[in-house]
C-alpha cells in the first residue's frame, strides 16, 4: 500500500500543505553552480540511521568531487557527462549518495517534468537496498514527504508536482523496454552474471535531452565481466588514449603490488576510512584474511577493490597478463596441438604451440561456439558476440560441424607441421573420422582429464606461466579460461581443472595444457625438463 506524505496525512491535507509552501529551497537560491545545487540539495537530506542518525547529510571532499566532475557544464551550459562510474571498497557509503542523487532527479534541481528514474540491481533484495534509503531520506525532509507518494509494494515513488517516477528493477524483470530513464544508478554491477540489464538502460537513454547513468560497485573479479569493461574504457579516457567527454570514472583501488595489510593500503580503496568506514572492521577482515589463506582474495576484491575473484584460482590475474606479450608462430615450424572438444552444443578449442629458440612457448587458439552467441554469452558471462566479430571465435551453426573443425587442423597443419594432436577422449572419433576423410594424417595421441594425465600438464603450465615462459597474446577465450579455472587435489597431490568446480568456461585453457604436455611428452627436439619445471 501506498505511504501518503509526510506524517500519512491525507491527500487533501498534503496539497494544503503545498500550496501554502512559499519557501525557497535552499538549492533554488540564485548564483549556485549546477554542481553546487546538486551537494546543496544532497546536504539539506537527513541521515536516519547509524553513529551519524538524525543529522544532516554533509557530503565529503571527496563525494563533492565526484558530483562536482559528474555534474560539470560546458559553455552552452549543458552537463557532457552521461555515464558515470564510481568504484571503491564496501560500505563505503555508496548507496546513501546514490540514493541522494535519485533523489536530486525525482524531485530535486535534476528533476524535469514527467522524468524516469530507476535503480538497477541484480536481485531483489539489492534493489531493494537503493529504494529504501531513498524512502528514509524523504522522511527526515517534510517537503519532499509532502510532494512524494511512496509505493512501498511496487518499490515506486511518485512525484505529485512533476508528474516523475522512480521505480526499483532487477535482472529478474522479464522486459525493460519501453522505458524511457532520465537518470538509472546500477547498484553493484560488479557482481551482475551479464549485461543484458546495463545494455537494455543505457540504450533506452537516447529520448531525454540530459539523461545520466549511473555506476556505483566495486570491481568484478575479471577482465571479461561488464564493469571491467567500464572501468578499462574510464582509465584509457583518463589516460589520453581515448576521448570520450561524456564518460567519468572515478576508481579507489589499492595497487595490486602494495602490502594488502597495512592502514596505508586500505586507504587507497576506502575513501571513508576512518570516517563512516570503521577502520576497526577492516582491520579485522584483514587479520582473518591473514590467518585464513582462503579469505584473502575476497579481502583484496570487496575491501581493496581490486580485480581478483573471491574465489582462490588457478592462476592471478597479474601474471597472466605477465605473459601477454605477441604471440608469434613462423610458417614451416614444427608445432604441438591440443583439442578439447564440447558436446555438439558446446565451445570446443584448438590451442597451437610452439618454442623459439629461447625456450618461450607460443600459443595460438581457435574456437567454435554453436547457438545463439548473444544467448550463450549472457548465460556464460562472456561477450561471444563481440569476440566472433573481432575473429577470435567462430559461430558454427546450431550444433558443432566436425568436418569444420577437421579442415582447420588440416589447414593449419599444411603451414605448420603438427608433429602430435592432443584431444579429450570425448567426440574424437568423429573428428577422427573426418581427418581421415580428407586425408590429413595428423598423429594423434589421446590424453586422459583425470588426476593420472592433467598432474604433469597443470604443473607444466603455470611453471611456464612463473618463469614467463609463454606468450598468449591476451587472447580473450584464453584470457576468459584463465580467469575461471580451478584446480583441485586427489590424496597423492595430483591436480587436474575442475570444469565443476570453476566460474566459468576453461576449455581453451584445457586445450592449452594438453598440447604443452604433448610437447613435453612428445617433443622429437629437446623436451621440457618435467622435474626442473616441477620441483
Amino acid at each position: 500500500m501506498g505511504l501518503r506524505g509526510f506524517g500519512a496525512k491525507g491527500l487533501k491535507d498534503r496539497q494544503a500543505f503545498l500550496d501554502d509552501y512559499k519557501h525557497v529551497n535552499p538549492w533554488e537560491l540564485s548564483g549556485l553552480s549546477r554542481p553546487d545545487r546538486v551537494i546543496t540539495f544532497c546536504e539539506q537530506l537527513t541521515v536516519t540511521s547509524g553513529k551519524l542518525a538524525n543529522t544532516k547529510l554533509k557530503l565529503r571532499p571527496w563525494q563533492k568531487r565526484f558530483i562536482e566532475a559528474v555534474y560539470a557544464q560546458d559553455k552552452d551550459g549543458n552537463r557532457p557527462v552521461r555515464t558515470a562510474i564510481m568504484s571503491m571498497g564496501r560500505k563505503n557509503g555508496k548507496t546513501q549518495l546514490a540514493a541522494a542523487m535519485a533523489l536530486c532527479h525525482l524531485c530535486g534541481p535534476e528533476a524535469e517534468s514527467r522524468g524516469e528514474v530507476y535503480s538497477c540491481a541484480n536481485d531483489r533484495f539489492q534493489a531493494s537496498k537503493i529504494f529504501s534509503e531513498m524512502v528514509a531520506l524523504i522522511s527526515g525532509h517534510p517537503y519532499l514527504s509532502m510532494r512524494v507518494n511512496i509505493m512501498r509494494f511496487k518499490k515506486e515513488i511518485e512525484d505529485l508536482i512533476n508528474g516523475s517516477v522512480y521505480a526499483a528493477l532487477t535482472a529478474e524483470v522479464k522486459t525493460k523496454m519501453g522505458l524511457s530513464p532520465s537518470f538509472v544508478v546500477y547498484d553493484e554491477l560488479g557482481m551482475a552474471p551479464n549485461r543484458a540489464l546495463y545494455d537494455a538502460m543505457d540504450s533506452a537513454l537516447g529520448a531525454r535531452k540530459e539523461p545520466l547513468l549511473l555506476v556505483i560497485s566495486t570491481q568484478a573479479a575479471d577482465d571479461h565481466a561488464p564493469m571491467s569493461q567500464l572501468i578499462d574504457y574510464g582509465l584509457k579516457n583518463k589516460r589520453g588514449e581515448i576521448r570520450d567527454k561524456s564518460f567519468h570514472l572515478t576508481l579507489y583501488s589499492a595497487p595490486d603490488d602494495a602490502d594488502p595489510w597495512t592502514t596505508r593500503t586500505w586507504k587507497f580503496a576506502n575513501p571513508a576510512l576512518d570516517d563512516f568506514r570503521s577502520l576497526e572492521d577492516v582491520a579485522r577482515l584483514a587479520k582473518q584474511a591473514q590467518r585464513m589463506p582462503a579469505q584473502e582474495n575476497a579481502f583484496r576484491n570487496l575491501i581493496l577493490n581490486q580485480r581478483v575473484a573471491a574465489e582462490t584460482r588457478f592462476i592471478e590475474p597479474r601474471m597472466w597478463k605477465a605473459c601477454g606479450g605477441e604471440s608469434i608462430i613462423p610458417l614451416g615450424e614444427r608445432v604441438y596441438a591440443g583439442l578439447d572438444l564440447g558436446h555438439a552444443r558446446d565451445l570446443s578449442s584448438l590451442v597451437l604451440v610452439w618454442k623459439d629458440s629461447k625456450e618461450v612457448f607460443h600459443v595460438k587458439h581457435w574456437g567454435w561456439l554453436p547457438g545463439d552467441p548473444i544467448e550463450r554469452g549472457d548465460r556464460d558471462g562472456a561477450p561471444y558476440d563481440a569476440w566472433i566479430k573481432a575473429g577470435h571465435l567462430y559461430a558454427i551453426g546450431e550444433s558443432t560441424d566436425w568436418r569444420v573443425v577437421a579442415k582447420k587442423i588440416a589447414e593449419l597443419n599444411g603451414q605448420n607441421r603438427i608433429v602430435c594432436l592432443a584431444f579429450d577422449r570425448w567426440r574424437m572419433a568423429e573428428v577422427k573420422r573426418e581427418l581421415d576423410a580428407i586425408g590429413c594424417a595428423v598423429p594423434v595421441e589421446p590424453h586422459g582429464q583425470g588426476f593420472k594425465d592433467m598432474t604433469s600438464a597443470v604443473d607444466i603450465v603455470e611453471r611456464l606461466i612463473i618463469q614467463k615462459r609463454l606468450r598468449h597474446g591476451m587472447n580473450p577465450l584464453l584470457t576468459m579460461a584463465a580467469a575461471n579455472a580451478v584446480v583441485t587435489r586427489d590424496p597423492a597431490g595430483g591436480r587436474k581443472f575442475d570444469k565443476a568446480k570453476s566460474t566459468g568456461r576453461i576449455d581453451p585453457l584445457v586445450a592449452l595444457a594438453m598440447a604443452l604436455n604433448a610437447a613435453n611428452l612428445k617433443g622429437a627436439d629437446k623436451p621440457f625438463d618435467v622435474e626442473a619445471l616441477i620441483g
